[in-house]
């Protein structure tokens, strides 16, 4: 028998792969796996200006740290965990000190400067005369709305949902559009070869709703899962990109389209959110393009969120002079205009909103803008514009939108009608709150416009036009003014009544003779401090009278 000769091959103590080695692979090896399902179920961003990247991170060395310490022995536990909880805690300091040195304490000048505002006049805010594109109606009227057209169709009510509303302009014409959703993973199972059908248009100036079903069904939507996830696909395509509120738009043909704004921070890692374009995805075949704001096409009508634009410019408004002015002194300090109400919890909560107003083309939004002291009364607008960022402050002194309405609800109180947001427009030089009146199922009933510099001057009719109309005769109401032939009278008051006719305000006095005189409410705001049985001092033709200041 022929002899085999065997070759020994003795191999360093230190590249021996022992038991414990394979053991302390595991630890790696299960924490990249639930890296990857974290990474693809949460889509961060690899970016490290973006803060959920920094928490990924964190949470992946914390996996490491837990299975690193399950796994060895004992004795290996403190080496095994030391070096990946050391970067944890250097990781957590320096994501704490990099988001300190990002606040508005260090860079209030730098804040204030993020928005840029222009100073107007009321000119600029839309005339009456562009009445028919006036947008009264609220998000919650338009989806009553939506809701109502959907469920006349039966193959679509039972396996979708409408999506939230975004407010654009269409064709030269204030829209709110929604797509549909699906309702849930077993409705996507049961509809992700055919896709999302179409969208919801409503019209928010004639209060109208229409069902578009498309030629070619969207596949790639934010309530589908998976590859067919809309914020899937655009993480995949632009994994560095930092991006938020994805939502829907038509383009001028009533293409559907899903608009990403694009941003980045401008202080430090983590403060200055600033807008820098926007990613434009077609749902139907997924293709997409990453715009900067310069060029992003003109029917493309929210890149700079409303939200974001008003936290702009309460810092352009309130840091100018420093940050502990805005806390203190708060010289020259202004915000938008807030409400307070309770939340869920009871307790009270002050909130901002804004109306939509179109205009050149393109969907402003406004709100008004108040002292820090949160009273009830404007020193001015703004207007800004959501794909430009354009904005104007136009100085006008006074009521606050939410005076207006509760103005607007007082004149048909017996009614118990609730006003919407208004919306700003321009009668004869006069800035006015239009906006509609609803009952308690959210149907609207009636319209209302309120003067903003003398918010007790309100109009109401069941329609917009006759709204107007009224309006503009009581604010041209024939009162005389030149009060030279009038003759100053005492007299004492025994009676006061007000009447409306014609929409306008009007108030009665008897004086102790029996003579009755008459004007209109809002030139004789005064009369609010006068009882009956006063003694007054009054200019007076006869019949008309004011009051002798």
């Amino acid at each position: 028998m022929r002899k085999i000769n065997t070759i020994e091959i003795k191999i360093p103590e230190k590249m021996k792969i022992s038991g414990n080695g394979k053991v302390m692979a595991a630890p790696v090896i299960i924490t990249l796996i639930i890296a990857a399902a974290m990474y693809y179920f949460f889509l961060p961003p690899v970016n490290l200006k973006a803060v959920t990247f920094w928490i990924f991170i964190a949470v992946i060395l914390v996996i490491y740290v837990l299975l690193a310490a399950l796994f060895a022995s004992v004795k290996q536990q403190e080496p095994a965990v030391k070096v990946p909880l050391t970067a944890l805690t250097v990781i957590i300091c320096m994501f704490l000190l990099i988001t300190l040195y990002g606040t508005r304490i260090f860079h209030a000048k730098r804040y204030s400067e993020i928005l840029h505002v222009q100073e107007d006049s009321i000119d600029v805010i839309p005339s009456v005369s562009g009445s028919s594109s006036i947008a009264l109606m609220d998000t919650a009227s338009a989806e009553r709305l939506g809701d109502r057209r959907i469920g006349s169709l039966t193959n679509v009510v039972s396996q979708f949902n409408v999506g939230s509303y975004v407010q654009i302009n269409y064709q030269d014409a204030p829209v709110k559009v929604a797509p549909l959703e699906y309702d849930g993973f077993f409705k996507w199972r049961s509809n992700k070869n055919n896709g999302i059908p179409g969208y919801v248009l409503v019209n928010p100036v004639d209060m109208s709703a229409d069902y578009i079903a498309l030629n070619e069904n969207m596949r790639y939507v934010p309530s589908a899962y998976f590859s067919d996830n809309l914020y899937r696909k655009i993480r995949f395509t632009y994994p560095t990109v930092l991006f938020d509120y994805v939502h829907f738009e038509i383009d001028e043909e009533g293409n559907p389209k899903y608009i990403a704004p694009v941003y980045d921070h401008s202080i430090g890692l983590f403060g200055g959110k600033i807008v820098k374009g926007a990613i434009i995805v077609d749902p139907i075949t997924g293709t997409m393009e990453k715009y900067d704001v310069a060029s992003i096409p003109q029917w493309a009508d929210v890149i700079f969120e409303g939200d974001l634009i008003c936290t702009q410019y309460n810092d352009h408004a309130q840091l100018q002079h420093g940050f502990f002015n805005s806390i203190f002194s708060q010289k020259d300090c202004r915000q938008i205009t807030t409400l307070e109400r309770e939340d869920d919890d009871g307790d009270s909560v002050r909130y901002q909103d804004y109306g939509y107003i179109a205009k050149d083309g393109d969907i402003w939004i406004y709100t008004g803008v108040t002292s820090v002291n949160g009273d009830s009364s404007n020193i001015g607008f703004i207007l800004a514009n959501e794909r430009t960022s354009e904005t104007k402050f136009i100085s006008c002194a006074g009521a606050d939108e939410f005076s207006g309405m509760k103005s607007a609800e007082g004149e048909v109180q017996e009614k118990g009608y609730i006003a919407s947001f208004p919306s700003l427009i321009n009668v004869d030089g006069k800035p006015t709150y239009i906006m509609v009146l609803k009952d308690a199922n959210g149907l609207v009933k009636m319209y209302a416009a309120v003067d903003v510099e003398q918010y007790n001057t309100v109009a109401t009719a069941t329609t917009q036009a006759e709204c107007l109309e009224k309006y503009g005769r009581l604010i041209k109401a024939d009162i005389p003014t030149d009060t030279s032939d009038f003759t100053n009278k005492t007299i004492t008051i025994q009676r006061i009544e007000t009447m409306v006719i014609d929409g306008n305000t009007w108030i009665y006095i008897v004086d102790e003779n029996q003579n009755i005189y008459h004007a209109m409410y809002a030139d004789v705001l005064e009369m609010l401090l006068v009882e009956e049985g006063d003694t007054i001092s009054i200019l007076t033709d006869g019949s008309t009278f004011t009051l002798n200041k």
